[in-house]
């Protein structure tokens, strides 16, 4: 078989779960979670974890930069000013140009504000970032962020933190029809078979946070996922049988006594 590589851009990574590094109790579990996912790149919310205050607890005292991929994010930004802002001084701060770009709507739903989310994009691509993008699942708008430069495609598959799993598969599924960048679900996974219906669809990746953070258990929680990622994958690449309407015997009938 042909071996199954994960690139995001010049990026490899050898897995294809992406966690989030917030909502722990402190940062000692965040990495002891990040180790149990197995995952090579985790997010970090520029504007809300200490990566650069030493007076405080910092991030990347317990997450190497060297060995794990950090990609900033912009979490709390409602505006593409504010997304601006916040990732050009990730830049300044660690030199990351591989960045993950939010902008949301309103605080109740937090779903993407696509007018300024497509309009950060162009901003950002012309700057020579590579941006990852959070996105709606309306496959029209996801072609249009992939036409103005996006590195890689990530559609809600429900409400950021609501945990319901994906509500709309038949958008995500003309999504990773239509797209050639990696497509990445992103939002309302709420447990482990989640990853695995996306990663069965055909998803490139999924990123996870609450899900695993939330739970009551997270070490054993983003195991779980990380099994449940190279599973759903290893699914998607063996091909399903065909669905059929009514029963077919698991045995052949020639030769029946």
């Amino acid at each position: 078989m042909k071996k199954d590589i994960f690139k995001i851009e010049k990026i490899k990574l050898k897995s294809r779960l992406i966690v989030g590094t917030g909502k722990y109790k402190n940062f000692k579990e965040t990495a002891l979670a990040v180790k149990e996912s197995g995952a090579d790149m985790v997010t970090v919310a520029v504007r809300r974890v200490n990566i650069t205050d030493k007076r405080k607890p910092m991030l990347t005292d317990y997450l190497n930069p060297k060995k794990i991929i950090f990609l900033p994010n912009t979490a709390g930004c409602f505006s593409s000013n504010e997304a601006l802002r916040t990732l050009r001084l990730a830049r300044e701060m660690g030199g990351w140009k591989l960045v993950k770009l939010e902008v949301l709507g309103d605080k109740k739903t937090l779903y993407p504000n696509m007018i300024e989310t497509i309009k950060s994009t162009k901003v950002l691509v012309k700057e020579g970032f590579k941006v990852m993008v959070y996105c709606t699942d309306d496959p029209l708008l996801a072609k249009k962020l992939e036409d103005c430069g996006a590195s890689a495609i990530m559609p809600l598959a429900s409400p950021i933190g609501s945990g319901l799993g994906i509500k709309n598969k038949i958008n995500i599924s003309l999504i990773i029809k239509q797209s050639k960048v990696p497509v990445i679900v992103d939002a309302g996974i709420g447990t482990a078979s989640d990853a695995t219906i996306a990663m069965e669809m055909g998803c490139d990746g999924v990123l996870v946070n609450s899900a695993i953070a939330k739970s009551k258990n997270p070490l054993i929680m983003a195991k779980a996922f990380k099994n449940a990622v190279v599973s759903g994958r290893n699914a998607f690449l063996a091909g399903r049988m065909k669905k059929n309407y009514f029963a077919i015997p698991s045995t052949s009938n020639d030769g029946l006594i």
